[in-house]
């Protein structure tokens, strides 16, 4: 008997047992305690799941877009009135700072699911005059069951952001959580139920990479989507491909704000932290190449080392904490050796950098962000993904040169723009090879605007009406209303 709570698979509306026999522990980063042990689904489990989400697919495609959208507004109704037990739980698995997950994480999934409550009665499709009398017309209609690999940073506004358009259009879920921060999906589940979702609607799986590989596999899924890294997302569409599923890929990023010389530079600042050092810097688009114009780079930078070092890093629980721990030893030691890796590339690092032991969480992950500047467009550190607060700041001249080092990366998921010349921020914003940009501001993702990248950084958009498409398939109709004629 384990001494620590046991989190089950759900699988048609009620917790069910893995066959497996396997689990595996999911801890608190900050404080090195155990939290569960999270049972792995087998292959037989993934098939009673998929079984399952058929069965609910039948029942859930089939009610009126007014019911749907009635439990999808309870849901969200349930997610705000248990708001900050939810994101204590968050904080608990992740070990981001209580300031941002009882303001941020679970009400942006909320926000998701009202959103998409509405559009689950919107959903329709067009009438084509075809002269005559003759006509066409389209249905937007579900794909059927679908299945979500969640990542380990937003765990319940990820599950809201891929469950909600979906079941909004008629489709049923398998959702496989991450195995670094799994327990808030669960919960998920249990309210879409209470809320009144149909068994097997929605169902969560626990397990490692293979299980993630039996999902995008499986024959009995006509889409996955994954929000993860760029080589397991080259694992998934491989494996998606075999079945030629749909595929989502939000993936990852090394993206640009460039800051020019008429930007107010205290907003521009305050977007640059935000851009790198949220969520300790686990955040894939955030802005880790900072481009500050050479006229205000020392202004700058004057302003960015200051506030940096007044962030207090402590125990996530405290409300007061600005930085909590990262995921695990083994991602704190990548960023660890990516800032040794930019002090030996000859980058100055201004502040920030070490290992920070917190009184009461001595064995959790902390580090102090870090900022370097001199930085150069090859070095590693501007040029690879460190999913860490490791900000790199680089000066530019001109606005085409800015462009185009801007853009010379593989990865294209968001980018920023600074300046009091709109006319200027409409021109670059439009020459960045970017998915999801902004000007004057950083990392903002209303529900409403769609979210995802250009090039490596993904396939596909999630949020908005983009998601609605990518969870639905078009049927054509031609109707005749005159006579046939055959020539023989």
């Amino acid at each position: 008997m384990s001494k620590f709570p046991v989190q089950k698979l759900y699988i048609g509306g009620q917790y069910v047992d893995a066959t497996s026999g396997e689990t595996f522990e999911t801890r608190n980063p900050a404080t090195g305690e155990v939290l569960a042990e999270v049972q792995i689904a087998s292959q037989a489990d993934v098939d009673k799941a998929v079984a399952s989400a058929k069965e609910g697919f039948a029942v859930w495609s089939q009610m009126s877009s007014a019911e749907r959208s009635r439990i999808l507004r309870k849901a969200q109704d349930i997610l705000r009135e248990r708001n900050d037990e939810l994101a204590e739980i968050e904080v608990l698995d992740t070990g981001k700072p209580l300031q941002e997950a009882n303001c941020v994480d679970v009400i942006s999934g909320a926000d998701c699911i009202e959103y998409y409550s509405g559009i689950a009665g919107a959903l329709n499709g067009e009438h084509i005059d075809l002269g005559g009398g003759t006509f066409a017309y389209t249905r937007r209609e579900p794909l059927g069951v679908c299945a979500a690999i969640g990542a380990w940073n937003y765990p319940i506004q990820i599950a809201c952001w891929k469950s909600a358009p979906a079941l909004a259009c008629g489709n049923s879920m398998v959702y496989k959580a991450s195995e670094e921060t799994p327990l808030s999906a669960f919960k998920l589940a249990e309210i879409y139920t209470e809320a009144g979702l149909p068994a097997g609607v929605f169902n969560v799986v626990g397990g490692l990479g293979p299980v993630g590989k039996m999902l995008a596999e499986h024959e009995g899924i006509e889409k996955i989507s994954l929000t993860g890294s760029v080589p397991t997302g080259k694992k998934v569409m491989s494996a998606a491909a075999e079945t030629l599923k749909h595929v989502t890929l939000e993936l990852g990023g090394k993206s640009p704000l460039i800051i020019f010389e008429d930007s107010d530079l205290d907003n521009a600042v305050s977007a640059a932290l935000m851009a790198n050092f949220y969520t300790q810097g686990e955040i894939c688009s955030n802005g880790t190449r900072v481009f500050v114009h050479e006229d205000v780079m020392q202004a700058f930078l004057d302003k960015l080392v200051e506030r940096t070092r007044k962030m207090v890093i402590g125990d996530p629980m405290d409300i007061n904490t600005h930085v909590g721990s990262l995921i695990h030893e083994n991602h704190m030691n990548k960023v660890l050796e990516y800032i040794q890796i930019g002090k030996d590339e000859g980058a100055t690092l201004l502040c920030g950098g070490n290992r920070v032991t917190v009184p009461g969480c001595e064995a959790g992950f902390f580090l102090e962000p870090a900022v370097f500047a001199d930085v150069k467009d090859d070095m590693r550190i501007a040029t690879e993904e460190i999913f860490g607060a490791v900000m790199c700041v680089l000066s530019f001249r001109d606005e085409d040169e800015v462009i185009a080092r801007a853009n010379d990366t593989e990865f294209g998921l968001a980018a920023g723009v600074f300046t009091k010349d709109l006319t200027r921020g409409h021109r670059v914003i439009s020459r960045l090879e970017s998915g999801t940009c902004w000007i004057n501001n950083y990392n903002i993702t209303p529900i409403e605007m769609p979210f995802g990248g250009y090039k490596k950084s993904g396939i596909g958009r999630e949020n908005g009406t983009d998601a609605v498409r990518h969870f639905t398939q078009t049927k054509s109709v031609y109707v005749e209303m005159g006579d046939v004629e055959a020539p023989y």
